[in-house]
């Protein structure tokens, strides 16, 4: 069954390689439901499980959670969806990265905790 939570697929976790795998951590996606059920509206993910060959190819660090299912990128469309949805994702998340279009979410327990960061 593809369905893991009520709202949550596991194709959308799914490397978007031709690789297929999506060896997505089921904590992670409970979190991102648990996000999702107070946001009351859709969330897009754009990345979550990356095979090795295709983090390297988009650049991805060498240790990125995503390479162990523990990460998810949270498309954003505007302005105001950040704003709507940051403080629901920093009431759940310890670790948080902003970008231009994406907010990441993880839950690696082997990096620094309570952290956030901007990428431009």
């Amino acid at each position: 069954m593809d369905q893991i939570t009520k709202s949550f697929r596991k194709a959308e976790f799914r490397c978007p390689c031709s690789c297929g795998k999506a060896d997505i951590s089921g904590h992670l996606v409970r979190k991102l439901q648990e996000v999702r059920d107070i946001f009351g509206k859709p969330m897009q993910i754009s990345s979550g499980f990356r095979c090795a060959p295709h983090n390297a190819i988009i650049g991805g660090r060498l240790n990125s959670a995503h390479l162990f299912g523990l990460a998810a990128d949270i498309t954003i469309v505007s302005s105001t969806h950040r704003f709507d949805l940051l403080p629901i994702i920093l009431a759940k998340f310890d670790r948080v990265g902003i970008y231009p279009d994406f907010i990441h979410v993880d839950i690696d327990g082997d990096k620094a905790r309570d952290v956030i960061w901007v990428d431009s």
